[in-house]
């Protein structure tokens, strides 16, 4: 089974911003003239509704890492982040520059109102199924944007993201990036045919729960739609397009021409052992032609962004491309 090194390669490098005119104003640009207004701010559609923000907010708080991946991307330092597990505050693939001094606010969906408080943001960016049960605290604190979701919709979520943090041009430079890189690792793989001919699996062990093969609607599956690889038949039995379920017993339904795995939480109670060294595991087709990849869970699975996914194109590359 091969192994990514760990070491960070940087996020995306994005033009300069272009000045945005503001949508609305709370005044005159009495001393600043020909410059966005002291208090100018936009109306921002959400999954609550429309939300007034400053159109260029200084102190962000996100609540899960789909929004510091965004914030990041999008050139923005957020004063606040919740953390993405136990172990560790803030996604280990983001540079340390760009998340050093960022204050830690509790757990993802579960963030601690007080500290949040504390930093006095402007905007609050998190989604409904996070934090919806706590819009109403939370807008009393600050502006607070919520997407309906997170993962699948990453794309149309990353927008809204850009819109709230008075960051389009950037957003449309970083969508660009993504698709040149796209279309580089597909004609890496030897072009649109020969990467549909490739059935890639991506298989997740999660402690204290069952082995996930990972579907087509999920973060990873729409970044591996876009490259052009081919998914095998059982990614169509997903539960809601996200995840079809096995046992270590029935880890031969992750059948494919290459495997990418990834480990979430401690391995032991994952069952990673217990399942590699089965001889259903290594009857598997991407395993007797050493074409299993093991990946970093916080990249692939975790992070769902415009960075993670830079990343991940360059690792496919890397992986399928010889």
């Amino acid at each position: 089974m091969h192994r990514h090194r760990t070491t960070v390669l940087g996020t995306l490098t994005l033009t300069a911003a272009l000045s945005l005119s503001a949508c609305t104003s709370d005044g005159p640009a009495k001393d600043n003239p020909g410059k966005t207004p002291v208090g100018a701010s936009h109306t921002v559609k959400t999954a609550m509704g429309d939300v007034k923000v400053k159109n260029a907010p200084k102190r962000v708080v996100v609540l899960d890492t789909a929004e510091l991946d965004s914030a990041i991307t999008l050139g923005v330092k957020p004063v606040g982040a919740t953390r993405a597990g136990a172990e560790q505050a803030f996604l280990s693939y983001l540079p340390k520059s760009r998340t050093t001094g960022i204050t830690e606010v509790g757990e993802i969906a579960n963030p601690n109102l007080e500290k949040i408080a504390g930093l006095k943001p402007d905007l609050i960016l998190s989604s409904k199924v996070r934090d919806g049960g706590r819009y109403q605290q939370l807008s009393a604190i600050a502006p607070t944007v919520l997407t309906e979701s997170t993962g699948y919709p990453w794309k149309q979520n990353f927008l809204v993201h850009a819109d709230a943090l008075g960051r389009k041009p950037q957003a449309e430079q970083a969508v660009k990036q993504y698709e040149t890189h796209v279309a580089a690792v597909t004609k890496a793989l030897g072009g649109k045919a020969r990467a549909a001919a490739t059935d890639v699996n991506v298989v997740r062990f999660v402690e204290g729960a069952d082995i996930r093969i990972y579907g087509k609607q999920n973060y990873i599956g729409t970044i591996l739609a876009d490259v052009g690889v081919g998914r095998p038949a059982i990614t169509d039995k997903a539960k809601d397009g996200f995840s079809y379920d096995v046992s270590p017993e029935q880890i031969d339904k992750a059948d494919a021409d290459a495997i990418f795995t990834s480990t979430y939480g401690d391995p032991g109670k994952a069952k990673v052992t217990q399942t590699t060294t089965s001889g259903l595991w290594r009857g598997l087709r991407a395993v007797r032609d050493d074409r299993v990849f093991q990946v970093d869970d916080e990249l692939w699975i975790q992070g769902i962004g415009y960075t993670a996914a830079g990343r991940i194109l360059s690792e496919l590359q890397s992986d399928l491309g010889g």
